[in-house]
């Protein structure tokens, strides 16, 4: 029985956005030659994104676990496979290129699945509890950089997706 846990409003907001973004990709996917890997990983992705606002679960923080492994080997698929035919580098944010669009859809489905385990209640009860709140050396929460974390990651990635359907979508080249 999943346990029933709270989130903040800028977390539940952010994640309601990056799973209709991640739903949306998700969508898209089925004209790529190797849809059968990206199509999982951003449903998986939206699944996280929408079920960890209200229920914390072991399930739902395994399949994070799982969807943050899977990003983390497609981002080195495609890394590997820029690199060894030189399409177009490694910091290079040319949309037109399909390796450039999905190292970019995996880093964000692993930086938002990075988010989700650290607000996870087994984040916080595996380290040991500080004098009053959970807060770091400086004095901020967790729970505020993980929000931060999320408003950034939202503001990155609908930023990214309006410049593309905005300037690249025209000229995108083909596979």
């Amino acid at each position: 029985m999943p346990k029933h846990r709270s989130r903040s409003l800028v977390f539940s907001s952010c994640s309601i956005l990056m799973a209709s973004l991640f739903a949306y990709s998700a969508s898209v996917q089925l004209d790529d030659p190797d849809w059968y890997l990206w199509l999982p990983l951003y449903a998986l992705a939206t699944a996280v994104n929408l079920f960890h606002i209200r229920f914390a679960s072991k399930s739902i923080e395994m399949t994070a676990r799982a969807v943050l492994l899977l990003g983390s080997v497609l981002f080195l698929k495609v890394v590997v496979e820029d690199y060894t035919r030189g399409i177009a580098g490694f910091w290079s944010l040319d949309m037109r290129e399909r390796v450039v669009r999905e190292k970019l859809g995996s880093g964000l489905v692993v930086a938002s699945m990075f988010l989700h385990l650290k607000a996870s209640p087994a984040a916080s009860e595996r380290k040991p509890p500080m004098k009053g709140r959970n807060k770091n050396r400086r004095g901020a929460t967790t729970a505020g950089w993980v929000d931060y974390g999320m408003a950034v990651l939202v503001a990155v990635s609908y930023g990214l997706s309006y410049c593309f359907f905005k300037f690249v979508i025209g000229e995108m080249k083909k596979m």
